[in-house]
């Protein structure tokens, strides 16, 4: 598969704090705890900019929805683009379980082909989470992503982090492996390696700008959450919260960002949120 694809508090907060503590999945808010509280706190503002109540959300590669339907249960329209019938077919489920089939709508494509299947210029928000990675050219895919936006919109681009990776397989004692990530212009330890590209904050930094907008954030994600043995986190009392706080600690960091597992980052158009 080539391509799949802190302003003040708001009064929906509520589903930001479910989504981290969801008790049947500990593990699972780890690795989105960080980056739901940045999107939520960028389609926060985005709607008080609109004078809208309910933005138009474009999720590629979205897959089952893990983001797709919690943004749905703050009163928002979402599209998820995925080349995966399974995935929809997940989603769709999945959102008609959490009551948002009516807001929720799954096609079929990818980020090179997206504008065979979602209108140019036609939303708000566009998430791209997990799929620069797989994308055979990632300067066409956020290119293609950002002409998704309207004039005024953000972008919230994840991806996996070159350092994390490089760390990853220098501690389970893999040292030549972590060499060639190191060295790899496309950030892999070698040809069994299933991540086709992993980047620095300064490339993916650099690709959003060269896409014409502006940075507004840089998060570190899983900075030590892949380092700590599960059955610490899953065991000890307390422990799981006290991740997340450090977690979340950590993220904004620059000195965390090289060796987080994934890197996010939220670009907005020039213009939009300043004076």
């Amino acid at each position: 598969m080539s391509d799949p694809m802190r302003p003040p508090a708001s009064p929906r907060r509520p589903h930001a704090t479910s989504l981290r503590s969801d008790p049947s999945r500990p593990r699972a808010s780890l690795r989105t705890a960080v980056v739901w509280e940045v999107l939520q706190d960028a389609v926060d503002r985005r709607t008080k900019a609109t004078g809208r109540e309910s933005l138009d959300i474009l999720d590629t590669g979205g897959g089952s929805g893990n983001f797709a339907v919690p943004v749905a249960r703050l009163g928002h329209r979402v599209t998820v683009v995925d080349p995966s019938p399974n995935a929809l077919f997940a989603l769709e489920r999945r959102a008609a379980e959490a009551g948002v089939a009516d807001r929720v709508r799954g096609v079929q494509g990818d980020t090179h082909g997206l504008f065979d299947v979602v209108e140019r210029g036609g939303f708000d928000v566009v998430l791209c989470h997990g799929v620069l990675e797989y994308v055979d050219d990632p300067v066409e895919g956020v290119r293609n992503v950002v002409a998704a936006l309207r004039a005024e919109g953000v972008l919230s681009l994840l991806a996996a982090g070159l350092g994390g990776a490089v760390l990853a397989r220098a501690l389970a004692g893999h040292f030549t492996e972590a060499m060639q990530a190191l060295d790899d212009p496309n950030g892999r330890w070698g040809s069994g390696d299933p991540v086709p590209h992993r980047f620095t904050a300064e490339q993916l930094t650099g690709l959003v700008e060269g896409a014409g907008l502006r940075v507004g954030a840089v998060h570190g994600v899983r900075v030590f959450a892949d380092l700590v043995p599960g059955v610490l986190v899953d065991t000890e009392p307390g422990a799981l919260e006290a991740l997340l706080k450090l977690e979340e600690a950590a993220a904004e960091l620059p000195a965390f960002h090289s060796v987080a597992t994934q890197l996010h980052v939220l670009g907005e158009t020039r213009g939009d949120g300043e004076a």
